[in-house]
C-alpha cells in the first residue's frame, strides 16, 4: 500500500464515477465522500443541501506503476461531462460541480494539461468548465454510499443512470485503451 498515490475527483453523484473507477486495473480502491466546503464532517443530508461548499467527491487510491494520473484524469473526463457547470444529467448544485482535487504540484500540473489539452481537441463543442483546486480534507461518506452500485445494481438509479455510464464507459474507453 505503501507505493499507492491518491487521486480525488468531483463529476456529478459520486455513486457513478466510484462505479466507473471500480472497473479500472491499477486502482486499489474508491471511497465516496465530500471536499472543498467550510463545514466539517458534513452529512449527505448537508451537502446536498448545497449551502456547505463541499463537492461529492470520489478519493481514489491507485498503483502508478500500473496506471499513470493522466490515465486516470482520462478515466475522469470520460465518466462525465465536463462542460456543464454544477449539473450532471438530473443531479444539480455546487456539491455535484466537475472538480480535480490536486495532491500534490504535479497533479495541478497535469489537470490543467489535460483540461487544455481536451479543450483544443474539440472533442467537447462546450468549454471544459472543469476546475482544479488543492485537496483539503476529505470526509468519508456514509457506509451506504460506499459501494453503492454493487451493492444495489438492480435499484432504478443505477439502473437508469449508472449502468449505461458502465457499458459505455467500457464499450467505448475502456477497450480502446486498454486500462480496464
Amino acid at each position: 500500500m505503501e507505493d499507492l498515490q491518491t487521486a480525488v475527483f468531483g463529476g456529478g453523484c459520486f455513486w457513478c464515477l466510484e462505479a466507473i473507477f471500480g472497473q479500472v486495473r491499477g486502482v486499489q480502491s474508491v471511497e465516496s465522500g465530500y471536499m472543498g466546503g467550510h463545514l466539517p464532517h458534513p452529512s449527505y443530508r448537508q451537502v446536498c443541501g448545497g449551502d456547505t461548499g463541499h463537492v461529492e467527491v470520489v478519493r481514489v487510491h491507485f498503483d502508478p506503476h500500473v496506471l499513470s494520473y493522466a490515465q486516470l484524469l482520462r478515466v475522469f473526463f470520460a465518466g462525465h461531462d465536463p462542460t456543464t457547470l454544477n449539473r450532471q444529467g438530473n443531479d444539480a448544485g455546487t456539491q455535484y460541480r466537475s472538480v480535480i482535487f490536486y495532491n500534490s504540484e504535479q497533479q495541478h500540473q497535469e489537470a490543467e494539461k489535460a483540461i487544455a489539452c481536451l479543450q483544443s481537441s474539440g472533442e467537447w463543442s462546450k468549454p471544459i468548465v472543469t476546475a482544479v483546486e488543492a485537496a483539503t480534507e476529505f470526509f468519508v461518506a456514509e457506509d451506504y454510499h460506499q459501494d453503492y452500485y454493487a451493492n444495489h445494481s438492480v435499484q432504478p438509479y443505477c439502473q437508469l443512470v449508472i449502468a449505461p455510464k458502465l457499458k459505455k464507459f467500457k464499450e467505448e474507453f475502456a477497450a480502446k485503451d486498454r486500462i480496464a
